[in-house]
C-alpha cells in the first residue's frame, strides 16, 4: 500500500506537472514550424506530440496526421520529403517526386522559405514566453521592493566594495534597478565578474565596483545551487514594497522585457560554461526539470506557468545553437547555401547530421548524469 502511495505521489507530484509544462512548450515550438510551413505552401505529413508508437490521432483536410505518441518527451513536425522527425531530407524520395509534388515538399522551397520555417519554432517559444509573462502580469501585477540595503555581511564582496546600510541601488553596469529582486538576478549569474554599481547614499550618487563571490546556497526545496553573492540583505518594510498593475498592452511590453531578460541572462550563463567561468554541473536534463516542475507546482498554477515561460525561452535558445540536428544547425546550412548559391554537398550534410546527433546525445547523457548526481548528492570531482 505504501508503494502505491509513493507511486501516486511521484506521478501527481512530479510527472504530471513536468508533462504539463513540457507539452505546452513543445506543442508551441512545433506549431511555429507548422504554421509557417503551411504559409509557405509546404505539405506537412505529421504533427506529433511525443515520439514512438501513435496512441491516438486523426487526419485533417490537408492530409496532415495529428497524433499523440507513446513517449511524451518532445514532439515533431514531419514535412513531405523528410527522412525523419529532425527534417533530414529523404533525397531519394524527393528525386522520385513529380514536379508538382516537389513544389509542395520542404526541399522544394527556396532557401529563404526553408529558413523561415525552421526559425519559426524557436521564435514561437519566445512568443509563448511573452504571452505567459504578459498574462501573469496582467492578472497579478508585478511586485517590487525598493533596493535598499539593510545590512552588509562581514567578509563579503559588498563590504570590500564599500557598501553601507541604507544605500539604495540605482543601477548595475548601466542597467536600471527597480527592485531588490532585479539586483539579485544580475548578481546571481555574475560570480567573479566586476560589476559597476551606482547607489544613492545620503541624497548623493556613489559609484562602487563589486565582484560577487561564488557560493553554494540551498533553496526552499533543498536544491543546492552555485551562484554569485554580494553579501547584502534586506528587511523589507511595508513602505518599501509595492505592486504595479498593467493593462493588456503594457503587460505585453513588460512580458517582452522579461523574456529578453531571460534570453540575455541565459546567454551569459551558457557563455560562462564554455569559457569555464560557470560550472557545467549546473546543466540539468529532464529529471531536474521534472523535479523543479513538481516543486514549483506546490506554489500554484501561476508559479508553474512562470516556469513554463522560462523553459520555453531555454528550449528556443537551445534549438538555435548551430548544431546539426537542431534548428540552428539547419539555419547554418541555409546560410551557407544563401551565401555560396548552392547547398552543402550531401555527404557533408550527412556527416554534419551524424556529428550533431552524437553531440545531442552526449549533452543529454551529461545533463541526465548531472540530474542523478544532484539527486543522490554524489561528488564525482568534475
Amino acid at each position: 500500500m505504501a508503494i502505491l502511495t509513493d507511486l501516486g505521489a511521484l506521478v501527481w507530484g512530479y510527472i504530471i506537472p513536468f508533462l504539463f509544462v513540457l507539452t505546452i512548450v513543445v506543442f508551441f515550438h512545433e506549431l511555429g514550424h507548422f504554421l509557417i510551413a503551411r504559409l509557405c505552401g509546404v505539405k506537412v505529413a505529421a504533427f506529433s506530440v511525443g515520439f514512438g508508437r501513435e496512441l491516438v490521432g486523426f487526419n485533417d483536410r490537408q492530409g496532415t496526421r495529428w497524433k499523440i505518441s507513446l513517449i511524451p518527451l518532445g514532439g515533431y513536425v514531419k514535412f513531405v520529403g523528410d527522412d525523419n522527425a529532425a527534417s533530414v531530407p529523404d533525397r531519394a524520395a524527393v528525386e522520385a517526386m513529380s514536379e508538382e509534388e516537389r513544389r509542395g515538399s520542404f526541399m522544394g522551397k527556396s532557401v529563404g522559405q526553408r529558413a523561415a520555417v525552421v526559425a519559426a519554432g524557436p521564435f514561437a517559444n519566445f512568443i509563448l514566453a511573452i504571452v505567459i509573462f504578459a498574462a501573469l502580469f496582467s492578472i497579478y501585477g508585478r511586485s517590487y521592493s525598493v533596493p535598499r540595503v539593510d545590512a552588509v555581511h562581514e567578509q563579503s564582496a559588498a563590504l570590500e566594495a564599500g557598501f553601507m546600510p541604507g544605500d539604495v541601488v540605482l543601477s548595475v553596469d548601466g542597467e536600471k534597478i527597480q527592485s531588490f529582486g532585479d539586483l539579485q538576478r544580475i548578481v546571481s549569474i555574475s560570480a567573479d565578474i566586476p560589476l559597476a554599481i551606482t547607489v544613492e547614499r545620503d541624497g548623493k550618487e556613489v559609484d562602487l565596483v563589486a565582484t560577487p563571490k561564488r557560493r553554494e546556497i540551498t533553496d526552499r526545496f533543498g536544491n543546492v545551487q552555485k551562484i554569485g553573492l554580494l553579501g547584502l540583505s534586506q528587511n523589507t518594510q511595508p513602505d518599501d514594497r509595492y505592486t504595479v498593475s498593467f493593462g493588456p498592452l503594457e503587460a505585453v511590453g513588460e512580458g517582452a522585457r522579461e523574456t529578453w531578460h531571460v534570453i540575455s541572462r541565459t546567454g551569459i550563463f551558457v557563455a560562462g560554461i564554455f569559457s569555464g567561468r560557470e560550472d557545467a554541473d549546473q546543466l540539468g536534463g529532464p529529471i531536474r526539470v521534472a523535479q523543479y516542475s513538481g516543486q514549483v507546482a506546490t506554489l500554484g498554477l501561476a508559479a508553474l506557468m512562470n516556469l513554463a515561460a522560462v523553459l520555453s525561452v531555454s528550449i528556443g535558445l537551445i534549438n538555435l545553437m548551430p548544431v546539426p540536428m537542431l534548428d540552428g544547425g539547419h539555419l547554418l546550412f541555409y546560410a551557407y547555401e544563401a551565401t555560396v548559391g548552392r547547398p552543402l554537398p550531401d555527404k557533408v550534410q550527412d556527416v554534419g547530421f551524424r556529428i550533431g546527433l552524437a553531440l545531442v546525445f552526449m549533452l543529454m547523457i551529461f545533463a541526465t548524469f548531472n540530474d542523478v548526481k544532484s539527486l543522490v548528492g554524489v561528488d564525482v570531482g568534475w
